[in-house]
């Protein structure tokens, strides 16, 4: 198929080099001209795992192109995804002129009948909003379908070759048959391609990240029940997670949740419900436990070291929301680091990928950025581990005693063990242990 990608942000460049990858000629658009350059070079603007090898191959084989330009972009094309971003207003709404602007662009340009994809995460009635502007635009037969993306950030590639389920929402057998075609080669092991309504797809990916994001503070809630009544909740975890009504997923206690989607997308079904006169209560818990939650770990260090904090210095390991990104937005080391840098503390930092991401758009030279893990620790009075990422996992801790000015650990994620660490004679705080 010839398939055209309105946006090379994090889903439209996953979901383009992916389906140049089965086989597609894909077209990706963005108004950004020196971000198409870079492209078109190999050079991605995201840390992705693998994504910029399969994008460099696909592009190299001719399967992968970037325009700035609607005409040459959907010259063509049989199906055009918006893949546009959905910023949050100050009220939570996800602002959607950004895809009804790619909706008029492609009406403009069509040539024949056209599958329009809202890939982008959109609040119910886009699709109709979008099928008005492409009407009002085009003479030309065309269906608008719903296909919400569900990528983890850090295993995207993975989610969309081999997806667990494919969500499409269309009134129309047409494209729903082109969509089946489309998805084919990524369900062969007979994972479903679940069709519906409009509405009900549109709705699916905010009420799968709401849920996801409540388990989560749900979680951390319990954890510090835990620390109040002396009880561990690992094993709590472990006795809940046994039960197959509830599984394991998502149960992991530790600093608050983060990130592109949770955030905005449970701001923007507490919004949704606030439109139709509905007060989504549930929801408005998860916002308030999780953003509580971000502070926990300063309140461990104030608790311990006092309120002013004048000449401490603290190790932070990890910057992004979580491992294998390098996005820090909504990330809880954004809150610690203020919150430590206003109590008069020194702040030097270590992650893997996202130090630039903090230099250029979060928390510039306020901190200091160390070059390895070690070197963050040196001189420092305590170490807060931030973000789990694997290479944190099993660090010399005999290395690290010796290097701070204190043995003092604050785990955020709950990667250690607290009897190993306190028998080498660390002060040792997790979550909920």
């Amino acid at each position: 198929m010839r398939i055209t990608v309105i946006g090379t942000g994090y889903v439209g460049l996953v979901a383009g080099t992916c389906f140049a990858e089965s086989g597609n000629t894909v077209t990706c658009i963005d108004i950004d001209q020196e971000k198409v350059r870079k492209l078109r070079d190999g050079i991605i603007p995201i840390y992705e795992p693998g994504l910029e090898e399969l994008l460099r191959r696909n592009v190299r084989d001719g399967r992968l192109q970037f325009t700035t330009d609607y005409t040459e972009g959907l010259k063509g094309a049989e199906i055009a995804f918006i893949a546009v971003g959905t910023p949050p207003g100050e009220d939570g709404s996800a602002d959607v002129q950004y895809v009804l602007s790619a909706a008029k662009s492609i009406a403009q340009q069509m040539k024949g009948y056209m599958v329009v994809v809202d890939k982008s995460t959109v609040p119910v009635g886009t699709a109709a909003k979008v099928a008005e502007t492409i009407a009002a635009n085009t003479k030309h037969e065309f269906d608008v379908v719903s296909n919400p993306e569900f990528l983890k950030e850090g295993t995207a590639i993975d989610d969309f070759l081999k997806p667990n389920r494919v969500v499409i929402g269309s009134s129309s057998e047409r494209a729903k048959r082109i969509m089946d075609d489309l998805y084919e080669p990524f369900v062969r092991t007979g994972n479903p391609i679940i069709h519906m309504d409009v509405a009900s797809a549109e709705l699916t990916k905010y009420a799968a990240n709401a849920m996801l994001a409540t388990r989560i503070s749900f979680m951390n809630e319990v954890a510090n029940i835990c620390k109040l009544v002396g009880a561990n909740v690992d094993n709590v975890r472990r006795g809940i997670g046994s039960d197959e009504r509830i599984g394991s997923r998502f149960l992991f206690s530790g600093v608050g949740y983060g990130g592109s989607c949770f955030p905005k997308d449970v701001k923007a079904i507490v919004h949704t419900a606030e439109k139709h006169g509905y007060d989504f209560q549930i929801l408005r818990a998860v916002e308030s436990v999780n953003e509580r939650q971000k502070l926990v770990l300063f309140d461990f260090i104030t608790a311990r070291f006092g309120k002013d904090l004048s000449g401490r210095r603290f190790a932070l390991w990890g910057l992004a929301f979580k491992p294998n990104t390098d996005d820090m937005r909504e990330a809880p080391a954004i809150v610690l680091a203020d919150q430590l840098l206003a109590a008069g503390a020194q702040v030097v930092a270590h992650d893997p990928e996202a130090m630039d991401e903090s230099k250029a758009h979060y928390l510039g030279d306020r901190i200091e950025y160390a070059a390895g893990p070690m070197a963050a620790v040196e001189g420092a009075d305590a170490l807060v581990l931030v973000t789990e990422w694997n290479e944190f996992r099993r660090p010399d801790f005999e290395q690290i005693k010796a290097s701070l000015k204190q043995p003092v650990i604050f785990d955020g994620r709950n990667i250690w063990s607290r009897t190993k660490l306190e028998g080498l004679g660390f002060e040792y705080q997790g979550i909920g242990r």
